[in-house]
């Protein structure tokens, strides 16, 4: 099953049902079918098209207007610098043709700062999206599902095929708002709501103050990072009607779900693996196996896909345990990565970009804890001797060649870095000694 053939079924089944609504703007299923055949399959079976568009309804229009003509589709955030983003438009142009089945490539960034693109087929996103989060959530065609998240994140990704999938109705906002997040979620009663950590943290003081703005909501789908307990306790406790489902899974694999109680009565467990996941640990590091849960490999990177991919096992670079009862367990992530807003941020990439200051030696990056974003970008740098060098002028650099959320919120100057006996920065070192 193609993702265009199941609106167009909801079209002809449920035709006035609301499909989007954006601000003012509401669009019936049928209208929205007849969007994209105004459109017209301008694309070719296998071409590539990015959509480089903001939250709204143009980038559902474009996104199921590429399907339709067998393209596939590249989402590209608009969070991106310039460089950042005409990396990713230059990878779509090479000379290579995807397969019919496939549909979308997601980019993530790799632990060298070389953005990779996993490539996906509608059966996979159709699988993951309709029919294992169908049964894991019980979520349906009746359920108005609300997207805080950009649409060229998976987690956006997620909500708008979970929507359009079952024939249900995806609300959208353009740029996320605390207060408007939750005037959404009254006005247009809310059943099932994507809300990253960072979001329910900046949304718990207007919720305590009038917990009744959202008695509608019924399902709360957490992802794109770790779901503090205390965090949970207080957001259940607060929105008792709504159950809480924890998800872990990355750019290239969909793995396991959690529940509220698998949750609480669990400490720190993602749940078991989703239906057709099969998991392993082979020296601490979790791999994933399973038909139509894993990416088919990173677009026209085969190097890259012999390192991840196998014996059809993909590595996650996620260091984990797993209990007698098969509940999962994150214990480190092996990829020097930050969290932060739901955001992946490699450390090497932002590095590479610190490194070509003139005024700086080195530099080494850690995540340090952020009472809102979870984790924060802090840089430890070390100046060229000499140098007069200050720390906005440091972030300043960084944010002309990244996106907002990669750039350091934290800059420590050092006269030098810690090393081990090899010459390795310690970087374990750096993370106890903090940012205050």
């Amino acid at each position: 099953m193609r993702l265009e053939e199941l609106l167009f079924q909801h079209a002809a089944r449920r035709p006035g049902h609301p499909a989007l609504i954006c601000g003012e703007r509401r669009v019936t299923y049928a209208a929205l079918a007849q969007s994209i055949e105004r459109l017209g399959r301008t694309s070719r079976v296998g071409e590539r098209v990015a959509v480089h568009l903001p939250n709204g309804i143009e980038f559902v229009e474009q996104a199921y207007a590429a399907w339709a003509s067998g393209a596939v589709v590249v989402p590209v955030n608009t969070r991106l610098s310039k460089p950042e983003a005409d990396f990713i438009f230059a990878e779509v142009k090479a000379p290579v043709e995807n397969d019919p089945d496939d549909c979308l490539i997601l980019y993530t960034s790799g632990t060298t700062g070389r953005p990779k693109g996993a490539v996906h087929t509608h059966a996979a996103v159709v699988l993951q999206n309709v029919a294992h989060h169908v049964a894991a959530w019980g979520i349906g065609e009746d359920d108005r599902f609300l997207a805080t998240t950009p649409l060229a994140h998976r987690a956006g990704i997620g909500r708008l095929v979970n929507a359009l999938g079952l024939g249900g109705t995806l609300v959208l906002m353009e740029k996320f708002d605390a207060a408007e997040a939750l005037a959404l979620i009254e006005r247009e009663r809310i059943t099932v709501a994507g809300l990253p950590p960072t979001v329910i943290r900046m949304l718990l003081p207007a919720i305590r103050s009038n917990p009744a703005s959202c008695d509608s909501l019924r399902r709360v789908i957490v992802s794109t990072e770790a779901f503090p307990p205390q965090l949970l306790r207080e957001a259940a406790a607060l929105l008792p009607q709504t159950a809480f489902f924890g998800v872990y899974g990355m750019s290239e694999a969909a793995v396991s779900s959690a529940s509220l109680a698998e949750q609480l009565e669990r400490p720190g467990t993602v749940g078991r693996p989703l239906p057709g996941v099969e998991v392993s640990l082979e020296d601490g590091e979790l791999r994933v196996r399973g038909r139509d849960v894993v990416m088919k490999g990173y677009f026209n990177q085969p190097a890259a896909n012999a390192e991840v991919l196998r014996g059809g096992w993909l590595r996650t670079g996620d260091l984990a345990r797993q209990d007698a009862e098969g509940y999962l367990y994150i214990v480190d992530r092996k990829k020097d990565m930050v969290v932060t807003g739901g955001y992946n941020v490699y450390s090497r990439e932002v590095e590479q970009v610190l490194g070509q200051h003139p005024d700086i030696v080195e530099a080494a990056v850690v995540g340090v804890p952020d009472p809102v974003y979870g984790e924060a970008v802090a840089a430890f740098v070390q100046p060229r001797p000499g140098a007069r060098l200050e720390a906005q002028a440091v972030i300043e650099h960084c944010r002309a060649q990244l996106a907002g959320y990669k750039k350091p919120r934290h800059v420590i100057f050092v006269d030098s870095l810690p090393r081990n006996s090899l010459g390795k920065v310690l970087k374990s070192e750096l993370r106890k000694r903090g940012v205050s």
